[in-house]
């Protein structure tokens, strides 16, 4: 493959094309199938193929394109665990694959990044070391592993050419149809969300931008006890070098931890995404697994900030007012906030009570001392929430999303699928109360288990 080949494609109608392949080829493959089930070949060992050959097209697409694509890849990964396992069992090891990789740039563009962004002299006077094999690939960087010139070992991330040009056509697809999807559902206000992602997701394109809020990070959290943040050496417009951070990627122990170590990584992962705003001022707002390892002395140790969402008063007050209504049972209560936060939008009608049976699924994990999230927790709670069956349904196409809330929302939403993915037990209400504001502790239902 050529160099020019390596770029990622640039043109709105290409990358719209190739997106397009995803359900086109899937249908093709469909339609031959039915021939082979004609001619006499298994419907199971068919559907296997065309599992197997959908998802091979899926990484090598999402992959190729990088940008915005790849970025919707890695977040259909973080929320595997909510799809039916028949649905999502052939996908999950591509899925994973998205997490951390994507097909790399050769080692003459790379090293005429790196001349370009560190001076001419660059391995000689500044990596004295450096390895041609990225270590990781993603949505619009790569990662190669070296030595800095006072001996520290660093990660050099080197952004795609053409990153900038294809993570915004592919914000300009997403908002397409995400406006036609916006005029079927009442309560959504779907360009303030469209314009918090688009902002927001730019943002990730700027390696001084990320090196700033990377260092804001690592003062915060200096030499504390549960989170290691990697200090910035050097940035610019498309090289960001910082400490290397050793350690088992949460994505292995996701796949072959043992209980112990499950319940450890859950425990630090979820505490320093409830921790970060107070303490740091700023939420870590990519949370798929491919950031995070457990470091040697067992620490949570934090990757790529490209993605923050900047709280200078932390996570709202309002957030835990939310979950100690919806836990008491206070309906009245409960819309009330929702409706001044911007969750339920102007002439939109809610039933107090139904909004808190409708809540119910999601919140009630919050009432217990102890609790495992799970894939099979998760796919329940998803499959209570989008059942059309339950009166209760309506009210969620009635629910707005506020732009405020837009990269809290996924985080939350992307880490309750990630700590699902572990499946380690973690003392959820105990955390909770702990970190986020706003939460009445009084006001909350016993502990059913201890109940019992």
């Amino acid at each position: 493959m050529s160099e020019r080949e390596r770029e990622i494609p640039g043109s709105s109608i290409a990358r719209a094309a190739r997106l397009a392949g995803l359900p086109l080829g899937h249908a093709g493959r469909a339609a031959l199938g039915v021939g082979k089930r004609v001619g006499g070949r298994p419907a199971e060992v068919v559907a296997a193929e065309l599992q197997a050959r959908t998802a091979e097209q899926m990484f090598a697409v999402l992959g190729q394109l990088k940008g915005g694509a790849m970025k919707f890849g890695q977040a259909l990964s973080v929320m595997e665990a909510a799809m039916p396992e028949e649905l999502v069992g052939p996908y999950r090891a591509t899925l994973t694959k998205l997490q951390e990789s994507g097909p790399p740039m050769g080692r003459d563009r790379v090293h005429a990044i790196l001349a370009q962004e560190l001076g001419p002299r660059w391995a000689s006077t500044k990596l004295v070391e450096f390895d041609d094999v990225p270590a990781a690939a993603a949505s619009i960087g790569q990662v190669h592993r070296g030595v800095w010139r006072d001996g520290r070992e660093v990660a050099v991330k080197i952004q795609y050419p053409g990153a900038g040009k294809a993570l915004l056509s592919d914000l300009s697809q997403i908002s397409r149809v995400a406006r036609m999807t916006g005029s079927w559902v009442p309560g959504v206000d779907i360009k303030p969300i469209m314009d918090e992602l688009r902002e927001r997701m730019s943002e990730e394109l700027d390696y001084a931008l990320e090196a700033k809020h990377q260092r804001h990070f690592a003062r915060a959290f200096r030499d504390d006890e549960d989170v290691f943040v990697p200090d910035v050496l050097v940035d610019s417009p498309q090289v960001l070098v910082t400490e290397w951070v050793e350690g088992t990627p949460l994505a292995r122990v996701i796949a072959e931890g043992t209980q112990e170590q499950r319940d450890e990584a859950a425990t630090l992962y979820l505490e320093f995404q409830l921790r970060a705003p107070t303490r740091a001022r700023l939420l870590h707002a990519d949370p798929h697994p491919g950031n995070f390892r457990i470091t040697p002395d067992g620490r949570l140790g934090v990757l790529d900030f490209g993605a923050v969402n900047r709280l200078p008063e932390g996570l709202p007050s309002e957030m835990g007012e939310i979950l100690t209504y919806a836990l008491a049972g206070d309906g009245p209560a409960l819309v009330d906030v929702l409706r001044r936060e911007g969750f339920i939008k102007k002439g939109i009608d809610v039933d107090p009570d139904g909004l808190v049976e409708y809540l119910d699924p999601l919140v009630e994990p919050i009432l217990h001392d102890e609790f495992t999230p799970t894939r099979e927790w998760l796919r329940g709670a998803a499959n209570q929430i989008q059942d059309p069956r339950r009166p209760q349904f309506l009210l969620g196409l009635k629910l707005n999303l506020p732009r405020a809330y837009v990269l809290i929302h996924r985080v939350w939403l992307g880490g309750i699928g990630v700590l699902s993915q572990i499946g380690g037990t973690v003392p959820l209400r105990e955390m909770v109360c702990a970190y986020l504001p706003g939460v009445d502790e009084s006001r909350l239902p016993p502990d059913p288990d201890a109940a019992a």
